[in-house]
């Protein structure tokens, strides 16, 4: 290589899925001699994962190098690629994007891809996004490369490439984790054995093609194979009705799927007929936030774990799914990887617009990346993407313009508010969450005011309302507690949803 890359890392503080990715990354030889550059404003958090990454190239032998700032320019100046993985708001925004939804009555699993959180979401981060964008054209190599990891996928991505002018790849694993079931269920040992086309848009992608020991895998088999799981037939509900009515499985976990369809969530007492609270992720009312609260505290806990795992020799036996890795080992070593990626449509799916974010199957190698071309998704399949698409449009456009009615538009459209708030409502919601968000949305600071004027004539009334399904947040020892009823090592219910 005739120089060290630099790959830079903005939001390293996200200690778990940075050591993650870099990790991944160190698994391929020719990659061993970079620089990861990390950023984040917590400059507590970036010394942390800083002392983690050090420790885990000294302890393997390793010639790369770690480098902190809380400067992002100084991050970026000369990066080869740029991976972004923040949360613009932190928990403090994202308990606004469940907490005020549900006062007029919209009751979300997780909150960052569409419905009223996700549209929020959005807002907050596609102007840190521009901001990352302007920094990378004037600091970074020319042609650097962002993976975009942060939510709303689609917005996120369709911003940068838009309107960021920077070569823009969204990245998520919902995938991955969804073909590790169908393998499960139809009997696989190794869910190698099962290849797939799946595609679509974030977070609502469609396995079109399933293929397994020679043949096609139709719905009704698929069906019941998912109904006999001793463990999936109770967790995954939504997603088997969605099978049983579409014809193809969703990737995306059914709490996730529930709040992105106008049918599951839209009366309090049928929620609990759909989800399963064995697990956050099957459909708790806020549960990414509680699970995200409860990872922030347990977090100092944890970390001397970490660190002492950061001794141990890297496998790459171990390597994650994550695309980024193979993304970047592909392009600089021209192997060819075969992933699902967040781009641009421009024909890839005949039966969705060209303009909007799809996430489809393609390949990449030395030449960059290649999407499989000539899609048609299922008709109902392309209807529920096309519902999304539209709200993500309006979003996109908001954020870019500080347009607040088009923002309201674009919650008014949302499959889920749709279903169960009156115009009225939807008005008055926004303006509240203009209001206790003004700090993080820039492009409305004109527009504060007249929400809060509005707000103190408001009519609609609204309730003090936890949810359905809400559960309270842990504190340290009930989970340090949790912990050593099980196996002693079990961490708390953390997961990154991309």
């Amino acid at each position: 290589m005739a120089a060290r890359l630099k790959i830079a890392f903005i939001g390293a503080g996200s200690v778990g899925f940075t050591r993650t990715l870099v990790k991944d990354i160190l698994c391929v030889p020719e990659l061993q001699e970079v620089e990861f550059a990390l950023t984040d404003i917590s400059a507590h958090n970036l010394e942390m994962i800083r002392t983690i990454l050090e420790r885990i190239v000294e302890s393997n032998g390793l010639p790369a190098r770690i480098t902190a700032t809380t400067d992002r320019r100084e991050a970026l100046d000369g990066a080869n690629y740029v991976i972004n993985c923040t949360r613009i708001g932190g928990l403090e925004a994202f308990a606004d994007d469940i907490r005020i939804p549900l006062k007029y009555g919209v009751d979300q699993c997780v909150g960052d891809t569409i419905c009223a959180g996700g549209i929020f979401y959005g807002q907050r981060s596609m102007m840190a996004l521009l901001d990352f964008c302007r920094d990378i054209r004037e600091v970074a190599q020319p042609g650097a490369k962002l993976l975009n990891y942060a939510n709303p996928m689609a917005m996120n991505t369709w911003a940068a490439i838009d309107s960021g002018g920077v070569d823009t790849i969204g990245l998520c694993h919902g995938i991955q984790h969804g073909w590790e079931q169908i393998a499960e269920v139809l009997g696989a040992k190794d869910p190698r054995e099962v290849e797939y086309i799946c595609s679509g848009i974030n977070h609502q992608t469609w396995y079109t093609d399933i293929r397994y020991q020679g043949r096609r895998i139709e719905r009704d088999e698929l069906v019941a194979a998912f109904e006999r799981h001793p463990v999936y037939s109770r967790q995954e509900k939504v997603r088997i009705d969605v099978l049983k009515r579409f014809g193809v499985y969703s990737t995306e976990s059914n709490g996730h799927l529930s709040e992105y369809l106008p049918w599951y969530r839209k009366r309090p007492d049928e929620i609990g007929r759909w989800i399963d609270m064995s697990h956050w992720i099957h459909g708790e009312t806020g549960g990414y936030l509680r699970v995200c609260t409860e990872g922030r505290n347990w977090f100092e806990e944890e970390y001397p774990r970490y660190l002492e795992e950061a001794g141990e020799r890297i496998d790459p036996a171990k390597r994650s799914l994550e695309h980024g890795s193979y993304i970047i080992e592909s392009l600089e070593t021209g192997r060819v990887y075969r992933g699902h990626f967040n781009v641009k449509n421009n024909g890839v799916i005949t039966n969705l617009p060209d303009d909007c974010i799809i996430e489809s199957t393609g390949f990449v190698d030395t030449f960059g990346l290649n999407m499989r071309a000539g899609i048609t998704l299922p008709e109902a399949c392309a209807a529920t993407c096309q519902a999304s698409v539209n709200v993500q449009r309006m979003s996109v456009n908001a954020a870019l313009k500080g347009d607040v009615d088009l923002l309201k538009q674009a919650v008014l459209h949302d499959p889920l508010v749709g279903a169960i708030c009156s115009p009225d409502e939807v008005w008055q919601m926004v303006d509240e969450m203009l209001v206790a968000q003004a700090h993080w949305l820039p492009q409305y600071a004109h527009a504060i005011d007249g929400a809060k004027a509005r707000l103190a004539k408001g009519t609609v009334k609204t309730r003090d309302w936890a949810g359905a399904a809400r559960q309270q947040v842990r504190s340290v020892a009930e989970m340090r507690a949790a912990r050593i009823k099980t196996d002693g090592r079990r961490q708390p219910d953390q997961e990154v949803v991309a």
